[in-house]
Parts: C-alpha cells; sequence; structure tokens
C-alpha cells in the first residue's frame, strides 16, 4: 500500500524533516518578529484551503503509484510511494496545487492534486485490542441480517452515511457496517 523510497531516500527523508522543522522554526520566529510590525498582508503567508472545499477532508488516491514528497514543490524529494488507487487519505492543508495529505497510519506529505480523487473510500479499521472480522449487515441495523465479515484493511467505497452506520460496497460485498469501523470518513459524518 505504501512503500519507502530508497534507504538513501529515507536518509534524505530524515535529514529533510529535520530541515523542515528547522524552517518551521525560523517561520515561527519571524511570525513573531513581524507582530511586532502590525498585521502581516496577505501574499506573506500562505492561506487556507485553495481549492475553496473545507480542509480537513477525506479523498483517495487516483492512480496506482502516488510519489509523496516532503513539501508541496516537485523539487522535494519523494518520501515514499502509494502502490494502491484508491486508498483513503485526509487532506490536512493546500498550497497552492499541492495537498498534503495524512494517511491511516499518521504519516504525512504532499502530493499534486490531480493525483487525487473527491469519490469516497475507506478501509475497515481494527479495533483496538481487538483482531475480529467486522461485520457488513444487509441493513443499517445491528439486528439486520448478516451479508459479509471484513478483515481489518478491506478497502470500499463508501456510498452513504447517516452518521451511524455506513453503506459499504467493495469486491464481493455491499452492506451498512457501523460507521466508528471505518477510516476514511468522520464521527457522526452523514455522507448522500
Amino acid at each position: 500500500m505504501r512503500r519507502k523510497a530508497s534507504p538513501h531516500a529515507v536518509d534524505a527523508s530524515r535529514a529533510c524533516r529535520a530541515g523542515v522543522r528547522a524552517v518551521l522554526l525560523g517561520a515561527a520566529i519571524l511570525a513573531l518578529a513581524a507582530a511586532d510590525r502590525g498585521p502581516a498582508r496577505a501574499g506573506d503567508l500562505p492561506t487556507g484551503a485553495q481549492s475553496g472545499l473545507p480542509v480537513p477532508r477525506f479523498v483517495s488516491l487516483k492512480p496506482d503509484r502516488v510519489n509523496v514528497r516532503g513539501g508541496p514543490t516537485k523539487d522535494h524529494e519523494v518520501t515514499w510511494v502509494y502502490t494502491r488507487a484508491g486508498l483513503p487519505v485526509e487532506i490536512t492543508a493546500e498550497y497552492e496545487n499541492w495537498r498534503r495529505i495524512r494517511d491511516w497510519e499518521g504519516a504525512e506529505g504532499w502530493v499534486y492534486h490531480s493525483l487525487l480523487s473527491g469519490k469516497r473510500t475507506a478501509f475497515v479499521a481494527r479495533a483496538k485490542g481487538a483482531d475480529d472480522l467486522v461485520v457488513v449487515r444487509q441493513d443499517a441495523d445491528p439486528a439486520s441480517a448478516v451479508k459479509a465479515q471484513l478483515e481489518p484493511g478491506v478497502v470500499g467505497t463508501v456510498k452513504r452515511c447517516d452518521g451511524r452506520w455506513c453503506r459499504f460496497v467493495g469486491d464481493k460485498f455491499d452492506g451498512w457496517i457501523a460507521q466508528e469501523r471505518l477510516w476514511g470518513v468522520y464521527p457522526n459524518e452523514k455522507i448522500d
């Protein structure tokens, strides 16, 4: 699903993260210094959502191969590569045509916007301390018939959520799953 770049890229990634931390610290110091000069002009700082869409939000990976970079340009090192289309990721920031994404493990990086899709997908999350299968039901009701049992990590398309249950569709299954068992939708989120 996610593959690290070469060992050299990993070392470069660590160095890049250290460099990013230094840049962020420098930016914080400059921001404090700028506070003494009055409010910043609009062009001085990156703005929030460039697309006009809410941030954060869930999306999915469009192609089978997505390079994740250490920063929002092609000049930044590739820190890892996703190798499966349809994986859910969360957009946590936007800068021009770049999106900072976070995956289910908490790893973050930057991808070009055209590599992301608005199609909502999710995967079955492992419950804390449980290795059990997750039940997919006929209806959004804990008493309805069991249609399938899924292992944690199974990816599917989210068709609808009512805040408690989501209609979850994938290869050889289509039914309702408890919303709290999916990573790729927010708690109590409603999707039509």
